[in-house]
């Protein structure tokens, strides 16, 4: 079975991808799995809009019965934000371990970072929004947590544009492990490694740009010299909307104490995490997660155009 044969494509992102026209892939996690109804509906409309605004075509990426989509139509977005398959099922939230068998059991699926990642990379789109990427988790020395989006960023040469890594985890291990795999993390008009919710963390990037075309001219450089990796963009969220890193540490403990209490483990503890954390901010994560979701895909959208305007 070829690549073609794989996949699905809207008839927009087949025709602007045969056009070699800028495209962004957006996931679905975050419209199935992250944000509450309709408010995930709603962004997810917004973040294709953003990316529109920029002249790119919006991929929102996901498995429909079985078969990789890039491009969900209107309809499906709305499947896609219920979080139910047409059997009443719970579409399943797939990563690169659970990705085959998706497909192989003809399920519906939200794709996560790592997910998106491989479909876009399936579809030969080069650039990807979304908000933040998971990580190491603080612990790890223990309990071995890694996000599987690290592996992705290490395998698949797209550029990810994000608001740095969910506040939740290690974010210095998270930055050493981005170094190890060889992974450029660069401040879209920022020296800071963002901490999703906040804008500074104290960390710094490898290198700052300040326009999509540096962004892009350095991630041609950067596949130009030989490399395979992802190149990442980290956007700080909007000033309005950010969150005092002091206020997220005192939420992210007190969450996790609760999770820990709870004994919540394994692919529960980001959702679990998330979910207290909107609770202990009154709904504040949301708020700012909403607007870093749209920032992103409106940087991306620029960084695409820009790197179809280099190849023509």
């Amino acid at each position: 079975m070829t690549k073609n044969e794989l996949l699905k494509l809207s008839p927009p992102v087949a025709q602007a991808i045969a056009n070699r026209e800028p495209v962004v892939a957006l996931e679905s996690t975050v419209i199935a799995h992250g944000l509450p109804y309709p408010l995930n509906l709603e962004t997810a409309r917004a973040c294709e809009a953003k990316v529109a605004e920029a002249n790119a075509t919006p991929a929102t990426i996901g498995i429909i019965a079985g078969t990789p989509v890039a491009g969900l139509a209107e309809e499906e977005l709305q499947r896609f934000a219920t979080g139910k398959a047409p059997d009443g099922s719970r579409l399943e939230k797939v990563g690169l371990n659970n990705f085959a068998s998706v497909l192989m059991k003809r399920q519906w699926g939200a794709t996560t970072v790592a997910g998106t990642m491989r479909i876009a990379e399936l579809a030969g789109i080069q650039v990807f929004a979304t908000g933040g990427i998971g990580g190491v988790h603080r612990g790890a020395s223990e309990s071995f947590d890694v996000s599987a989006d690290l592996t992705a960023l290490a395998q698949i040469p797209v550029v990810c544009v994000c608001a740095g890594a969910k506040a939740i985890l290690d974010l210095p291990k998270t930055l050493e492990y981005l170094e190890t795999l060889g992974v450029p993390v660069i401040g879209f008009q920022t020296d800071e490694f963002p901490a999703f919710y906040s804008r500074r963390s104290g960390l710094p990037v490898d290198v700052m740009v300040q326009s999509s075309d540096e962004a892009a001219e350095l991630a041609a450089q950067h596949w130009r010299t030989g490399a395979k990796t992802a190149v990442l963009v980290c956007v700080p969220v909007p000033q309005s909307s950010e969150i005092a890193a002091s206020e997220i540490e005192r939420a992210v403990t007190e969450a996790m104490r609760i999770a820990d209490a709870q004994g919540i483990r394994g692919k529960a503890v980001t959702p679990f995490l998330l979910e207290q954390m909107k609770e202990l901010t009154g709904g504040n994560t949301l708020t700012a997660n909403r607007a870093l979701l749209v920032n992103n895909a409106g940087v991306a959208g620029a960084i695409a155009a820009s790197l179809a305007r280099m190849k023509r």
